[in-house]
């Protein structure tokens, strides 16, 4: 499993469902290998049945999916849309954070960032 890119930070999904993929075939008696889209080709793609759901077919739901640019590396560049929040943290000096909420991600991932750093970088997110 080395090199094997998992959902979220401490191995689990991390919303309820990500999407409805096609079973290509069975594995045993509770396995299932599924054919997923270009940007999970890093993850596994054997699941056990407990972590699967039946998809009751609907006329009206799209799935769309977001494609990235990945390097031969399989990394991609993170750029940040919007700011949504700022503090100061105080430990012996003071340090102005910011909370940064990044291209490809939510507005529930976004993350704490020092101020003077991302200036730097994305000045055009401080116009």
């Amino acid at each position: 499993m080395k090199g094997v890119l998992r959902f979220g930070k401490k191995e689990k999904l991390r919303s309820l469902f990500i999407g409805s993929f096609k079973i290509l075939e069975r594995i045993g008696s509770l396995a299932y290998r599924l054919t997923l889209p270009p940007k999970l080709t890093t993850v596994h793609n054997v699941f056990h049945v407990s972590m699967l759901r039946k998809y009751v077919h609907d006329h009206n739901h799209v799935i769309s999916y977001q494609t990235l640019e990945v390097q031969k590396d399989l990394s991609y560049e993170e750029n940040p849309t919007m700011i949504l929040d700022r503090k100061v943290h105080q430990l012996r000096n003071k340090v102005l954070l910011v909370k940064v909420q990044w291209q490809n991600h939510g507005r529930d991932e976004s993350t704490w960032k020092k101020e003077e750093k991302l200036k730097t970088k994305y000045p055009e997110l401080f116009n």
